[in-house]
């Protein structure tokens, strides 16, 4: 049974986000109204064979639709809108608000679904009062990796709640937008129920570097490169892709632009006028081989040595049109994502293969993070000065991390949550409770299923990958009990069908035959209790000769 929030009370449900990177979504309850922020998504962990994306389990919501006034938006990142189009509906087609980059690049993901027309977005502007009963929400400035990126203020009646979003205090940004402390501290003025803040980059000590420096980095690398350019970095950071267009042009080269979402991204921030870069510095895939290797610079996606990427298959000799020659040069300007250590090594040796000079993180300062570290941290405590504190987006570790600091900075240590996702904290005027969790988790999408692949079909998935497949073909006829066929064993990924293995299987298939001979088959009722015997006994058989544990599947037809 779903609880609601007391009506003098605010109710925080994290439905991602907390104890993980990605997937962030936290229900915000007054009055038994909820307010949605960020609705994102996340890539599949290695151990999600086949997965392609992992979205947030919405069932508390789905049931209270009819309560949710709004979906506020802090930023474009996939982990923090990609769920959007699979689960808008299910949320009850709720307002989408956000400021003119996040909805653009937001609308644009609507448009494979076939949703632009059908949702209602609301382009806000930072320190815009929007009400939303009960909620008074107040989007603020917040300097990132992605442009246009906001924290919210929420005001309820009990007070008002801090959500900081993604943010660093980067004094020099490249679009001059910094993060809003002088609002920050007015919001501390008036006095702060609740602070929720980013703790990504909570181990890091002191400042997180300006995303200027990355300029730097690439001054003092392009220019000097004597064949052509290739960099790799997300589609989302128009920062990033705005100061690689600058570098280039200053060193005179010309842009092509390479990968389906950095096409795209880069339309739709030029529309918009969040990035500058001039028509006749692009070029296309005919033009670049007229041109001097010398005069031009590819950006592409492609950094995380994604299988199917452009760059992977650059690295691999197999892309149509791009082929890397001896003496050009490849930066990498991304952060290595936990996960993907093994696939970015593997793609800068295959660059290296092919004659390139690679740059990458551990190398050269061509990337910087998006999030703050310690010292920022604690200048956003002090200045908003909450009563209480929940520390959110971030692995688990960070979490309490950050609550800590907290601590070292004056916030009461009852007054500071550590939360699981579905693990509610309700606030009131007595105090702050952590409540029963409500059902929540994880949907898996492979392919254009949404959600029919859950742990059992993933543990199978493990279970075929890791000790391979034994099926194992028996056709009895009911009513007599002979054994009409079998019976037969086919293996895929368990071992080779030879004659060293022979022996293996013919004695895997003596077990069956000793276990067929202590039932009577016309008369066995249970054919599912006989199925299992059957694989038990080739487990015992497998694991004793040669310790490996195959999925087996016996298929038994009744004729």
């Amino acid at each position: 049974m779903t609880t609601k929030a007391q009506p003098d009370s605010l109710r925080l449900v994290a439905l991602g986000g907390l104890g993980e990177i990605g997937m962030n979504m936290m229900a915000v309850e007054y009055a038994g109204k909820i307010l949605l922020i960020d609705c994102g998504l996340m890539f599949p962990e290695a151990y999600m064979l086949g997965i392609d994306l992992v979205l947030p389990d919405i069932s508390y919501l789905e049931e209270r639709s009819e309560d949710i006034v709004a979906l506020f938006l802090t930023h474009g990142h996939e982990d923090h809108i990609g769920a959007i189009p699979f689960l808008w509906q299910q949320l009850g087609e709720p307002d989408i608000y956000g400021t003119g980059l996040t909805l653009g690049l937001l609308r644009n993901k609507l448009k494979e679904f076939e949703l632009d027309s059908r949702v209602q977005l609301v382009e806000v502007q930072p320190r815009q009062k929007v009400d939303l009963c009960p909620f008074e929400v107040e989007p603020f400035r917040a300097a990132h990796s992605i442009v246009d990126g906001v924290g919210l203020a929420i005001r309820t009646p009990l007070g008002l709640a801090i959500h900081t979003g993604d943010f660093k205090i980067d004094q020099t940004p490249v679009d001059g937008e910094v993060t809003d402390l002088a609002r920050l501290a007015e919001f501390g003025e008036e006095g702060v129920l609740l602070l929720m803040a980013d703790s990504t980059n909570v181990e890091n000590e002191g400042y997180t570097l300006s995303e200027r420096t990355v300029k730097k980095a690439l001054e003092e690398i392009i220019p000097h490169c004597e064949k052509r350019v290739v960099v790799a970095t997300f589609s989302s950071n128009i920062h990033r892709i705005q100061q690689i267009a600058d570098v280039a042009v200053a060193s005179g080269r010309k842009l092509l632009i390479n990968g389906r979402s950095m096409v795209s991204n880069i339309d739709i921030a030029r529309k918009l006028g969040y990035l500058k870069i001039a028509d006749e510095q692009f070029i296309d895939l005919r033009e670049m081989r007229n041109l001097p290797p010398t005069e031009v610079l590819i950006i592409t996606t492609g950094s995380q040595g994604e299988p199917l990427s452009a760059l992977m298959r650059i690295a691999l000799g197999d892309h149509k049109q791009i082929e890397l020659e001896p003496g050009d040069t490849v930066v990498l300007s991304s952060k290595f994502i936990p996960g993907n250590e093994k696939a970015i090594s593997d793609l800068i040796n295959n660059l290296y293969r092919r004659g390139a000079e690679v740059f990458y993180e551990k190398t050269s300062e061509i990337h910087v993070s998006g999030h703050a570290s310690r010292e920022e941290l604690k200048l956003v405590h002090n200045l908003v000065k909450p009563t209480y504190f929940l520390p959110v987006h971030g692995e688990y570790r960070h979490l309490v991390k950050h609550a800590q600091l907290a601590v070292e900075l004056g916030i009461p240590k009852e007054n500071a949550f550590v939360l699981d996702n579905g693990k509610p904290l309700r606030i009131c005027a007595e105090g702050a409770t952590r409540e029963e969790p409500i059902e929540t988790g994880r949907i898996f999408v492979d392919g254009k299923g949404v959600g029919d692949v859950g742990k059992m079909e993933l543990r199978d998935r493990r279970h075929l990958a890791n000790h391979g497949l034994v099926i194992l073909m028996l056709a009895v006829n009911q009513s007599t009990g002979e054994i009409v066929q079998g019976p037969e064993l086919f293996t895929k990924g368990f071992v080779e069908e030879n004659g060293e293995n022979d022996a293996l299987l013919e004695e895997a298939k003596q077990a069956v035959r000793d276990l067929l001979s202590e039932h009577s088959l016309d008369a066995i009722s249970d054919w599912e209790e006989l199925r299992v015997g059957v694989r038990k006994a080739l487990r015992r058989c497998f694991n004793k000769k040669i310790a490996r544990r195959p999925l087996i599947l016996p298929v038994i037809l009744e004729l």
